[in-house]
């Protein structure tokens, strides 16, 4: 769902403070999306049940989701369990306690889309899930943290790649982050490696997402026959967080933070 592409600066919206309003109003829907679903996911639930749960949440809150019928996506969110890296499409693939699972959301509030994912633990992780998960978020978090006018997307990708990297993970190059807003997807295209100083240098009013893709081995990944399921060449375990943001006069603006404070897993009182 995401183009690669490096875009000139005169292609990037820069957004109005209606547009940061709008903004807020979708990325709140698609956070609370996701902390609704989170009591849900443990053993035995499956990917079809967590994406009818999202439609339904979604629905009642006067929204539909981005990504149900785009290019022909068959669902309401992707479900990407294990060595899935992306976009995969909810099913009767049952859970099991271990797994770890992104979910990835895209609500419309009136014509903004709000996307936003999140890793979720399936009863008990194991050691190596639970590292690469809290490095995932760390490295997204960080690069969050760059984000101002002046610094240039290179800086951005920089950090994470130096984060993730340094733990012996590394950055899947395939897919990268994006502009957003009324357009699902829109640019700059926001990788999350690169070198300090290189790309779009940032200004107020940018909106786009930050949602690096590390894999436990290698970086490649393959698609599957069903033309959107994207998995690490090597089968290794792979996870992804996403936040849409916008840069202000002074620093960024995170528009997905989830209402109930559950940033990264184990969500404690999900279950309660």
């Amino acid at each position: 769902m995401q183009d690669t592409t490096a875009h000139p600066s005169d292609q990037v919206i820069r957004h109005d403070a209606a547009a940061f309003e709008a903004m807020r109003r979708a990325g709140r829907l698609a956070a609370e999306t996701l902390d609704y679903i989170a009591p849900a996911i443990r053993p035995g639930i499956t990917t079809g049940e967590i994406d009818r749960l999202c439609a339904e949440f979604m629905a009642r809150h006067g929204a539909k989701a981005a990504t149900l019928g785009y290019k022909g996506f068959p669902a309401s969110c992707c479900t990407s369990a294990n060595h899935v890296v992306c976009h995969g499409i909810p099913g009767d693939k049952v859970l099991k306690d271990g797994d770890i699972i992104n979910v990835d959301v895209t609500p419309i509030v009136d014509g903004w889309h709000g996307d936003t994912s999140r890793m979720f633990y399936v009863g008990k992780p194991k050691v190596k899930a639970k590292k690469l998960v809290e490095i995932t978020y760390q490295a997204m978090m960080a690069g969050i943290e760059m984000i101002r006018p002046g610094v240039t997307l290179g800086d951005l990708g920089h950090t994470i790649q130096t984060l993730a990297e340094g733990a012996r993970y590394s950055v899947v190059r395939d897919f990268c982050g994006h502009g957003v807003g009324r357009v699902f997807h829109c640019p700059p295209s926001v990788l999350h490696y690169g070198f300090p100083g290189e790309g779009l240098v940032l200004e107020p009013g940018m909106i786009f997402t930050v949602e690096p893709m590390i894999n436990a081995g290698v970086a490649e990944t393959k698609i599957l026959e069903d033309g959107w399921t994207a998995v690490t060449r090597d089968r290794s375990l792979s996870a992804q967080f996403e936040h849409t943001v916008g840069v202000t006069e002074t620093g960024v603006e995170i528009f997905t933070l989830s209402p109930k404070g559950w940033h990264c897993p184990p969500y404690q009182d999900a279950a309660a």
